[in-house]
This record gives structure tokens, C-alpha cells and sequence, in this order.
């Protein structure tokens, strides 16, 4: 089976506060910023091979099985502490739910940082001056640093797009459009309905 590409929930927020801990007590930042890289590089691994994410979700695998192959894989590659987790992970059968353990240990590093991380979804790439001028606009207005990942999406019609955490800020063209097709669908055939009211009135006067 694939790994699951779930939403965090209590269980991964729990696993991501162990090892922010566990960070925080053996090297400080650095340890906590270290481990969330290796964790992102390892689901990236995942994502660009298949057969990596089948081997960390499998449930045919042995647990022992795999605990040998982390090692032989990882040992020296990552921090002791990244590679320990993993295979906690492993004894608990728990690596097919890395994304969502992952991204529950990137929110928390971001909050305990000030930071927040910002999807920026446009139709085409935008240049380093304009996701700045976003960077700075959203820092303003947020009180923390921005972290800002630039995505384009050519299905959108125009505008930007944000996601910051959960949340989704829609200021495509596809949604003015839409919004402006709700709004005539209703307000517009109002007003439409009471100018032709008055002016039956003023006709009958």
C-alpha cells in the first residue's frame, strides 16, 4: 500500500511533539530545523519513487525487516535522532502515516518560530520581485516571517491564489467571475424586477 497522504489528526500531532521535544533537548533549533528537512527529504524520496513509499507503508514487510533496511539505507545519511524516529515509527507501524506526522511537525517547528508557510498558486511563474512583494504584504499583515512556496496552476483564469495552512484565499479571475455571476443571478435580477415594477407604477399613474 501507498503512504497515506492524510490530514494531521491528534495521533500525528502527538508523534511531531515527541520529536520536537527530543530535538529541542539534544540540539536546540538546529536539531528541530535539521529533522524537518530530513523528514521532507525522505517523503519527497517517497513521491519520486513509488516503490520507496510502498516499502516504508507496506503492512507485508516484517517490522524487523524493515528496522534493518532503515538503517542500511539511512545510517550516516541523516541525524541519529531523525533515524531513531523513523524506526519508532517502524515498531509502531506507523511510517505508512508520515505525511500527515510530517506536516503536524512542520506546523509546530512554523508556530514555534513565528513563521507561517504560504502556498502561492498564480497561472504562470511570477518573478522574485513580485513573490517578495507578496512575502512582505502577507508578513505585515500576519506579524511573522513568510515562508512562500510559488506553484502555478494553468487552469486558473488570472489573480492569485493563497494557501496558508488549511485555508484557502481565493483571488483568481474564475472566482471574481463567479462571484459577479452569483451576484447578477440574484441582486441583479432584483433590481432588474424593481425598475420594471416602477416603472408599471409610473405608467398606471
Amino acid at each position: 500500500m501507498p503512504l497515506v497522504q492524510a490530514q494531521p489528526d491528534a495521533l500525528s500531532a502527538t508523534y511531531a511533539q515527541s520529536l520536537f521535544a527530543l530535538a529541542k533537548e539534544q540540539g536546540g533549533q538546529d536539531q528541530i530545523e535539521t529533522s524537518l528537512g530530513e523528514l521532507e527529504e525522505i517523503l519527497e524520496l517517497a513521491r519520486q519513487n513509488p516503490m520507496f513509499g510502498e516499502f516504508l507503508a507496506s503492512r507485508v514487510l516484517p517490522v524487523a525487516t524493515r528496522a534493518r533496511s532503515l538503517d542500511t539505507i539511512f545510517n550516516g545519511s541523516i541525524s541519529d535522532l531523525t533515524l531513531r524516529f523513523l524506526q519508532v515509527l517502524n515498531a509502531k507501524e506507523r511510517l505508512g502515516h508520515l505525511y500527515a506526522i510530517v506536516a503536524s511537525y512542520d506546523a509546530l517547528v512554523q508556530e514555534s518560530f513565528g513563521r507561517v508557510e504560504v502556498d502561492v498558486f498564480t497561472t504562470s511563474p511570477i518573478s522574485p520581485e513580485q513573490l517578495k512583494a507578496i512575502r512582505d504584504r502577507l508578513g505585515s499583515i500576519l506579524s511573522k516571517e513568510v515562508i512562500v512556496h510559488p506553484y502555478t496552476d494553468a487552469a486558473m483564469l488570472g489573480g492569485v491564489r493563497l494557501r496558508i495552512g488549511d485555508q484557502l484565499v481565493d483571488g483568481s479571475l474564475a472566482t471574481r467571475l463567479h462571484k459577479m455571476r452569483t451576484q447578477l443571478s440574484t441582486h441583479g435580477l432584483a433590481e432588474l424586477r424593481a425598475k420594471a415594477d416602477r416603472i408599471i407604477e409610473t405608467d398606471n399613474d
